[in-house]
């Protein structure tokens, strides 16, 4: 069975390109990851793997989509290896079935590891840049433990008032005020 893996990195990318080369492969089942590649805790790459049989086809538009790091890469055509199961990437004209391609698909892979930590050194520096400019307001504030949040979480936890209402005397947003209560006011 040929199987193919879409990703984008957020909701607003569209995959149409990488459906469009798929409808092009005669590609019978799609899986798409609408996240970052960073890592491998994505959803549908799970469910794929776990889907692909022995003799099936993995097909990605480029390396890219699949893994953005050496170590997720290897681990991935590791597994899919040991299925048996072959990996075309069409952008890099790869073809695992081969030992050159399996070499190939090593150096592809770190090269998008290069180019992953480039945006990042990248973002850096403008984060930076901006800072010195007195634009950049920074990431999370970190919030201030209420005055009164152990005694709130004390009377919550006796049940002797609900959850909403220990959030309105704390002042704190329900996300907050769990990841507060669960670092025990940090």
């Amino acid at each position: 069975m040929k199987v193919g893996y879409a990703r984008v990195s957020t909701v607003e990318q569209n995959e149409a390109r990488q459906y469009e080369m798929f409808k092009n492969e005669g590609i019978e089942k799609v899986f798409l990851d609408k996240m970052s590649g960073k890592d491998t805790n994505r959803p549908q790459l799970k469910e794929m793997l776990a889907f692909l049989r022995e003799g099936d086809c993995l097909v990605v538009e480029s390396i890219s989509r699949l893994a953005r790091s050496v170590r997720d890469l290897l681990s991935i055509t590791d597994e899919l290896n040991r299925k048996g199961i072959t990996l075309i990437s069409k952008k890099e004209n790869l073809d695992t079935a081969s030992p050159q391609g399996r070499f190939t698909l090593t150096i592809f892979g770190a090269m998008a590891e290069l180019e992953r930590e480039q945006i990042l050194q990248r973002q850096k520096e403008g984060i930076e840049i901006a800072k010195a400019n007195g634009k950049y307001k920074g990431g999370r504030k970190r919030i201030d433990v209420p005055d009164n949040f152990s005694s709130v979480v004390k009377k919550w936890r006796n049940n002797e008032i609900t959850a909403v209402e220990a959030m309105r005397r704390t002042g704190l947003k329900r996300g907050t005020f769990y990841k507060m209560v669960s670092n025990e006011g940090l």
